[in-house]
């Protein structure tokens, strides 16, 4: 998959993706696998391993440290090159434009109130973000943006995970991921399997999470050849994290894990990509994968 040459090869401390690729979209360097290791030097041998290799994904553009799913934060988790993929989510207004906003009501994030899908194009203009007051740093409000404008400002720079929390918008995404030419470079997230059907129906790269509850009855391996990246709950149990880490499933990252010890335990259980809403702190905290034990119940 395409979506890998952005992801391929990121070691834990090693997080730019490769000037050549942004510089040059059109250029793909040759497919390697998630994990894949450089062919090591004879001298090398009995060199120390190489650290586990994490793709973390700043979520919401990293909620603890920036904006939530505003363009200033997507834009400024972007410039830090914490995490190699940004995470939105996706509404749809009254005249199907669809926009960047996680709630279904305007309540907790904005300074207005009432349902985000009883507005138009027209009056979302007049909708301004409200940063959270224990965010760090000075950061104004400013107006959230439409799906359009996030596609076309980070679309083809990263990779992007949006999650659409309105399945009947599904169509109108992907006709924006497809006229765009992303359709290798953004993952379409859901919680519902027959959402991530039709995504992959429709030739889009297929997320689906999980929650810990659901977890104890999925039966992840039916999901192998549909789904491209299986997003779990780091509550689960440790059980439920291996069903899925073994499904087949391509990818399996871990949602949404905010201190290390939790990324630690989803390493060290096979996870290969981190969901998170304080990146640099991940990033700036050494992985301890090795650890013996388990920080919950089998």
């Amino acid at each position: 998959m395409i979506t890998r040459y952005f992801l391929t090869g990121v070691a834990v401390l090693t997080l730019s993706i490769p000037a050549a690729v942004l510089a040059h979209p059109a250029v793909r360097p040759p497919e390697r696998h998630l994990g894949d290791q450089p062919a090591a030097a004879p001298e090398a041998a009995e060199a120390t391993p190489a650290p586990p290799r994490i793709i973390y994904t700043a979520h919401r553009g990293g909620a603890l440290e920036v904006p939530e799913n505003s363009m200033t934060g997507l834009t400024t988790a972007l410039g830090r090159k914490d995490a190699q993929v940004l995470d939105f989510d996706i509404r749809t207004l009254h005249d199907g434009t669809l926009v960047v906003m996680h709630d279904a009501t305007l309540d907790r994030t904005t300074s207005q109130a009432g349902p985000v899908n009883a507005l138009t194009a027209a009056q979302w203009r007049t909708v301004r973000l409200r940063p959270a007051p224990a965010l760090r740093g000075a950061w104004k409000p400013e107006r959230p943006p439409t799906v359009a404008e996030a596609l076309d400002r980070l679309g083809g720079r990263t990779t992007l995970m949006v999650e659409t929390k309105d399945p009947a918008g599904l169509p109108r995404l992907a006709r924006m991921i497809r006229d765009r030419g992303l359709t290798r470079s953004v993952y379409v997230n859901s919680n519902h399997p027959d959402v991530a059907r039709e995504a992959h129906r429709m030739g889009l790269l297929a997320q689906l999470w999980r929650s810990a509850g659901q977890m104890r009855h999925d039966r992840p391996g039916e999901w192998r050849g549909v789904v491209d990246l299986l997003d779990i709950d780091y509550r689960a149990r440790d059980a439920d994290i291996r069903r899925a880490v073994a499904s087949g499933v391509p990818h399996v990252w871990a949602h949404t894990v905010n201190t290390p010890g939790q990324r630690d335990r989803m390493v060290r259980l096979g996870c290969d990509g981190i969901i998170t809403d304080a990146p640099s702190l991940m990033i700036t905290t050494p992985v301890r994968a090795q650890l013996s034990g388990s920080l919950s119940g089998g």
